[in-house]
C-alpha cells in the first residue's frame, strides 16, 4: 500500500487567485509559506522557510477566494502532485502542487492580542452555500460555565 498525504498548517503569501476551467469548475490557486526552527550543533538558533503551491477546486475554491486573503493562517489536508508541460523555449516544465481534499481556516492575524482567544472558524470543505458564514454576520458562539467553587484535586477518583 502506499500514501500520498499531506498536512500543512501555513500562512498565504498572496490573495487566492481564482479561476474556471473551461467545464465551468472554479479552481483556486494559492501560495502557502510553512516555517521550522531549530537550533544547530553549536546551539544557535536556526530558522528554513519552505513556500508551497497549493489547488483547490469547486466549492473549496470558492471558499477560499471569499473568506481567505494573504496573510491568512490556513491547515491544509491534501495530496502531491507533479505536472508537466513543454515550454514556448521547447523547454520541459514542471510544478509540484498540493491538492486540496480539505482544509480548515487558522486564527485570524492579531487575534490574540486583545486577550480574547479566537472564535472558532468552519471547515468551509463541505459547507454548502446556505450554511457558509455572510460577511459581518456575527458567529454563534457556545459558552462554557465553570462552576464559581475551587476544585479539590484529592476529591478526583482517579
Amino acid at each position: 500500500m502506499y500514501l500520498n498525504k499531506v498536512f500543512l498548517i501555513g500562512n498565504l503569501t498572496r490573495d487566492p487567485e481564482l479561476k474556471a476551467l473551461p467545464t465551468g469548475s472554479k479552481v483556486a490557486s494559492i501560495s502557502m509559506a510553512t516555517n521550522r526552527v531549530w537550533k544547530d550543533q553549536s546551539g544557535a538558533r536556526q530558522e528554513a522557510t519552505e513556500y508551497h503551491n497549493v489547488v483547490a477546486f469547486g466549492r473549496q475554491a470558492e471558499n477560499l477566494a471569499q473568506y481567505a486573503k494573504k496573510g491568512s493562517s490556513l491547515f491544509v489536508e491534501g495530496r502531491i502532485q507533479t505536472r508537466s508541460w513543454d515550454g514556448q523555449d521547447g523547454k520541459k516544465n514542471y510544478r509540484t502542487e498540493i491538492i486540496i481534499d480539505n482544509f480548515q481556516f487558522g486564527p485570524k492575524a492579531g487575534g490574540f492580542g486583545d486577550g480574547q482567544s479566537p472564535a472558532p472558524r468552519p471547515s468551509m470543505s463541505n459547507v454548502s452555500d446556505a450554511e457558509a458564514p455572510q460577511k459581518g454576520a456575527p458567529a454563534d458562539l457556545d459558552t462554557i460555565e465553570y462552576p464559581d467553587e475551587e476544585i479539590n484535586l484529592e476529591d478526583i477518583p482517579f
